[in-house]
């Protein structure tokens, strides 16, 4: 998945009322393989990744590149969210033409969910990206099965643009801004890739 490559980065630590979203550090690591780890959090992904295998192929710091923000509640990190642009050859581009879509995506560790945690800080990133980049348009995707994903992007202001099959799965494509394409329906071959939508598991926590 390419970088966000066209805002600042890393940015100073973005301040919610609950939560801080900064760049990943060393004490991250374990929450980071417990978050792939996690059979919920694997659900519309593929499923979880061996633990023994993370703990071998985890880098030291992980989730260190643009557009990664770690989301942290009292001093420890609960989840993450993304912005990476959506590769041109996946379903989506011929939708909303243009040079590259920035794509949200948010993972989130099951003891952190029904909180409000997730739209809280998904809400701070796409605040932050608009100043940081006005007028870019951002999507999302995420499977129809995933009820707690696409619950969460209608309430962050995601507007369906059309659906369709990818990695053996319905998929839900909506752009995020204050005028939306009209939804129209689309179909892609099947792909041989993870169970799951986006750059990372959409979970409404």
């Amino acid at each position: 998945m390419p970088e966000l490559d066209r805002v600042p980065w890393p940015p100073a630590p973005i301040t919610t009322s609950r939560l801080v979203l900064r760049v990943s550090e060393a004490r991250d690591r374990a929450a980071f393989v417990d978050l792939f780890a996690s059979p919920e959090v694997g659900l519309h992904l593929g499923g979880p990744r061996p633990r023994e295998e993370l703990e071998r192929a985890v880098p030291e710091v992980p989730g260190r590149r643009p557009g990664l923000f770690v989301v942290e509640l009292g001093g420890a990190m609960i989840g993450t969210v993304t912005l990476e642009r959506r590769s041109a050859d996946r379903t989506g581009g011929d939708l909303l033409p243009g040079d590259g879509l920035a794509e949200l995506g948010y993972m989130f560790l099951p003891r952190a969910w029904g909180a409000g945690y997730a739209a809280e800080a998904c809400a701070a990133v796409l605040d932050w990206f608009a100043d940081a980049s006005p007028g870019e348009r951002v999507v999302l995707c995420t499977q129809v099965a995933n009820t707690r994903s696409l619950r969460l992007a209608r309430k962050l202001g995601f507007t369906e643009v059309a659906r369709f099959e990818e990695f053996g799965a319905e998929q839900w494509f909506g752009r995020w801004g204050p005028v939306a394409p009209p939804v129209r329906r689309a179909r892609a071959p099947l792909a041989n890739g993870p169970e799951g939508a986006g750059p990372l598991l959409h979970n409404d926590h």
